[in-house]
Parts: C-alpha cells; sequence; structure tokens
C-alpha cells in the first residue's frame, strides 16, 4: 500500500498548488489513499464546505485538521456528515462534532487513518494524546494493521515521543502544525514511518504563510497584530510518500516531496 499525505494546505494560495500539483502526484506515486491536511485552507483559518469539496475533487481522500478546526463557523453546518473530513481525536468526545478517525478500503486492504493533536504549547488543555490514541490503536489493530496518524504539534520531542511509543503498532506518524518541513524521515526499528513535520502547502514568501509586514511589525514592537495570509506569492507544496506492506502493517519507505521555486516539479 502506498499512501500520499500532503501537508497544512494554507489559504487560496495552498488550494491552488493542490488543484495544480497532486493530480501530478498522483499520476506519478499512484498511492492507494491521499491524505491531506485542510486546517488551514479557508483563508489561513479552517476550512468551509466549499474548500472540503474541492480538495477532494482534486484528489484527497481524507482530510485531517488540527488546532485550527474551528476557526471558520462554517465547518459547524457540515462536519457531521462530512464522511472524508476528521478532527483531532483528543478533544471532548461527549461535545465535539465530527470524528478522529476513519476508515479507507482499498480493494481487500484497509486503512485506518487517525488524527490526534498534541498539547505541549499548543494553547489548548485537550486530553492526553497518549492515552487517547492507545485504546484505539488496540481497537483498530482487530481490524487492519495499517494505522496513519497526523499528529498535529508543536514541539519535535512530543512528535518523536509518540512515534516510538506507538512503533511497531501503527504504520505511520507524520507531524503537521510546525510548517516548516523536517528533514529527519525514517522507518523505526519495528516499523513505524516518522517525521517530524511534513510542511506546510502554501504562500512560499509569507512567514509561516502569514504576510512578512505583519509578523515582522509584531517581533518589532511586541504588541497584538492581525496575522493575514500572504496572497501575492509563488507556492510551496509539501508532502510525503509512504510505502506499506499491506498485510503486516510495517512501513517500508518513506521519502519526503517538497515543490516550491528552488525545487520545482518537473512532470515525468
Amino acid at each position: 500500500m502506498r499512501i500520499l499525505f500532503v501537508g497544512d494546505v494554507m489559504g487560496n494560495v495552498g488550494q491552488t498548488a493542490v488543484t495544480t500539483y497532486l493530480p501530478k502526484l498522483k499520476r506519478r506515486y499512484k498511492p492507494q489513499v491521499t491524505i491531506v491536511n485542510g486546517e488551514n485552507a479557508t483563508r489561513g483559518r479552517g476550512i468551509n464546505q466549499e474548500v472540503y469539496k474541492d480538495i477532494l475533487t482534486a484528489g484527497a481522500d481524507v482530510i485531517t485538521m488540527g488546532n485550527h478546526t474551528w476557526d471558520n463557523n462554517e465547518i459547524f453546518d457540515f462536519i457531521n456528515g462530512a464522511k472524508k473530513l476528521i478532527r483531532p481525536l483528543n478533544f471532548p468526545p461527549a461535545t465535539t462534532p465530527g470524528v478522529g478517525y476513519t476508515i479507507v478500503k482499498v480493494n481487500t486492504v484497509k486503512l485506518a487513518v487517525i488524527n490526534l493533536q498534541g498539547n505541549v504549547f499548543m494553547g489548548q488543555n485537550l486530553a492526553d494524546p497518549f492515552t487517547t490514541v492507545q485504546p484505539l490503536v488496540e481497537q483498530l489493530r482487530e481490524e487492519t494493521p495499517n494505522i496513519f496518524i497526523d499528529f498535529h504539534a508543536e514541539t519535535t520531542s512530543e512528535k518523536e515521543a509518540m512515534a516510538w511509543y506507538l512503533d511497531g503498532q501503527v504504520s505511520a506518524v507524520v507531524g503537521t502544525h510546525t510548517h516548516v518541513q523536517t528533514s529527519d524521515e525514517r522507518v523505526l526499528p519495528n516499523g513505524t514511518a516518522f517525521l517530524s513535520d511534513v510542511g506546510f502547502t502554501g504562500p512560499y514568501n509569507g512567514i509561516l504563510g502569514m504576510t512578512r509586514e505583519n509578523v515582522i511589525q509584531r517581533f518589532l514592537e511586541q504588541m497584538p497584530t492581525r496575522f493575514n495570509v500572504q496572497e501575492d506569492s509563488p507556492a510551496v507544496l509539501s508532502g510525503c510518500v509512504i510505502d506499506v506492506d499491506g498485510q503486516s502493517g510495517r512501513a517500508k519507505k518513506i521519502a519526503r516531496i517538497l515543490i516550491n521555486p528552488d525545487h520545482p516539479y518537473f512532470d515525468d
């Protein structure tokens, strides 16, 4: 089984990058399952139904979210009926709409996709991601050994700890949230693929996708400043491809994808 994962789509520039490159990437890599993080997709904050459908049309099978899940109020109108949209599992289950995982069936093989959020420096006090995910992993492994986790977290140590904690129990733990792609991809000893952060998909000339002037002003003046998505910018698309043995669930290989003006995409 091959999994294609694209990180944090951000604003109009990110949406355009997805519609431009995702079909090309799917033709090149021929993944069985394509996952896209869309938590910044609509104007840099959350996602609405129109953008959700556009990302699916571009080729996503599952859309994951993160700490900005609820920043666009339109999500409350459709999340419970959006079968391919998952939000972090460790939000309070009794009061939070939507679901934290889904299962995709590819012929006779199933892939479980979990969305999870870290707690360190995230500004939200969610349930402990480690103790929350463990029972679900045990439950899912009764149905399939193929489990992918989008771990939306700030610190490298929390993401590394999660990967080692679940090594051999899940196929992959890939980080999102920091918008900067790391170069530490590897397969851990017991078969779990890991990458601290897959990076983001959006404005290449912004600062983490936001307008440079406003971010610099915030550092200079230390005063509250409204951040807006940098729209007049070429795009970056960040992602990874993971090959998994569909029978054992063990990852065999993980490779990063990076497309931007300094790393241009060339058709085969």
